[in-house]
């Protein structure tokens, strides 16, 4: 699914550190609006979740595997 290139993991963890910022962003405004609409907020929040999950994984695979 992704490239063991580090350097393409790297700008790919940095494009969904960024996305995951701007959601985080748009959450925060979003119930502060009039006629909060929260089927769009939970999507927001679920898609934010993935992401995190995402970095999370694409960070331990720049961690290398050290044999015991």
């Amino acid at each position: 699914m992704f490239p063991d290139d580090p350097a393409a993991i790297v700008r790919r963890l940095t494009e969904l550190k960024i996305e995951h910022r701007d959601l985080d962003a748009a959450i925060a405004r979003l119930p502060s609006g009039p006629g909060c609409d929260e089927l769009q907020l939970t999507r927001l929040k679920k898609r934010k979740l993935r992401l995190k999950d995402m970095i999370a994984y694409l960070e331990n695979k720049l961690i290398p595997d050290l044999d015991a």
